[in-house]
């Protein structure tokens, strides 16, 4: 074989390497990456509601279990659960703890 023939070979290696990696990423990107466990036709306790990338090294993940959804920050240097809440919803919670306007009998605020 000439050396051509072996430059040739070694590109097209190089090349084929290249493009799955790119697949690699783009479908990493996309959210289409492995990982989800496939059950029966049980009824699944654990989802991923959203997610929301930050930057290049942190995300935010808000995860649902059961009755509560946690809001969870992934970065390199570790994970970090920024809040728990009920299902129902974060407004709910928040609405709860923010006490209403005080209003008078006839439903007029004071």
């Amino acid at each position: 074989m000439d050396l051509d023939q072996y430059i040739r070979f070694l590109m097209a290696l190089v090349f084929v390497v290249a493009l799955i990696m790119v697949v690699a990423w783009v479908m990493r990107r996309v959210g289409m990456a492995g990982g989800t466990v496939r059950g029966r036709a049980r009824q699944r306790r654990l989802s991923v509601v959203e997610a929301l990338p930050i930057d290049a090294k942190r995300r935010l993940i808000l995860v649902r279990r059961d009755d509560r959804e946690h809001l969870i920050l992934l970065s390199a240097n570790g994970d970090l659960l920024v809040d728990s809440a009920p299902a129902a919803g974060f407004d709910a919670a928040l609405a709860g703890a923010v006490p209403a306007a005080p209003t008078s009998p006839g439903g007029e605020p004071r």
